[in-house]
């Protein structure tokens, strides 16, 4: 085990893709893992698969009704918390001419007010030298056309992380944002119109990194798990990219 050994995280997205990365190297790092999804079988699936280490509770985070069942769950345990991951996050394509209301909405809902609020309920619980990660995107430092409200809504995470890590710096709490690259999730391939173009999508996306490829989920969560452990002890209020170079070029 290591110095996360009996610590406890809660995960928000945690069952697929990145966040599923996430719980799971953190499971195995010795953490007791609180992991949410909207999706009951990939919840299920999830807490099959790593059993005691992770409490999984079904729930949306731009829902605060869910968020206090979350919080509840946490209380209940009686541990607080020693990591937070607000990982839960998504969008589509829509340029400026088709974006409906709806669209807007959902966006910010997860993205923006779901991060708020899913680590403004955090505070009572958080433990002394407690670790904050926002999972960013490299989205919100450049124009892709028809990506603009996810973009927005990145870069007000983004900012909302800079300002938390100086809000929190009195209780000893650390703020952090890791910002992946084009990474092979199914929420990438997901953004394919037609799932015959997923493919020609993550080739597309893999081309534009200096490294020449995608990035995997378990290349995030070494990020997160560095964020979270005495190591970045004295890191607070940065951006760490791990995006092959994207950024960069």
């Amino acid at each position: 085990m290591t110095q996360l050994n009996a610590k406890t995280a809660l995960v928000t997205g945690g069952t697929s893709g990145i966040g599923r990365a996430i719980a799971t190297r953190l499971a195995s790092e010795g953490v007791h893992v609180f992991v949410t999804g909207r999706r009951r079988a990939q919840l299920d699936a999830l807490v099959a698969e790593l059993g005691d280490a992770v409490t999984g509770i079904r729930g949306d985070i731009s829902d605060l009704d869910d968020l206090d069942r979350v919080y509840a769950a946490v209380a209940e345990r009686g541990q607080g918390l020693d990591i937070v991951v607000a990982n839960a996050g998504g969008g589509t394509f829509a340029t400026l001419e088709d974006l409906s209301p709806q669209d807007f909405d959902d966006t910010f809902g997860t993205n923006v007010r779901g991060t708020v609020f899913t680590v403004q309920k955090a505070l009572p619980f958080l433990n002394p030298e407690a670790s904050v990660v926002i999972t960013g995107s490299t989205s919100a430092a450049r124009a892709t056309p028809a990506f603009g409200v996810y973009s927005a809504s990145k870069a007000a995470i983004r900012q909302f992380s800079r300002v938390w890590a100086i809000e929190l710096a009195g209780r000893g709490v650390r703020v952090n944002t890791v910002t992946p690259g084009p990474t092979e999730t199914p929420g990438l391939a997901g953004l394919a119109t037609e799932p015959d173009q997923a493919r020609a999508l993550l080739d597309n996306e893999a081309r534009r990194v200096p490294l020449g490829r995608l990035g995997q989920p378990s290349e995030i969560a070494d990020a997160v798990v560095f964020l979270s452990s005495p190591q970045a002890k004295f890191i607070t209020g940065t951006e760490l990219f791990v995006d092959g170079g994207e950024s960069q070029a």
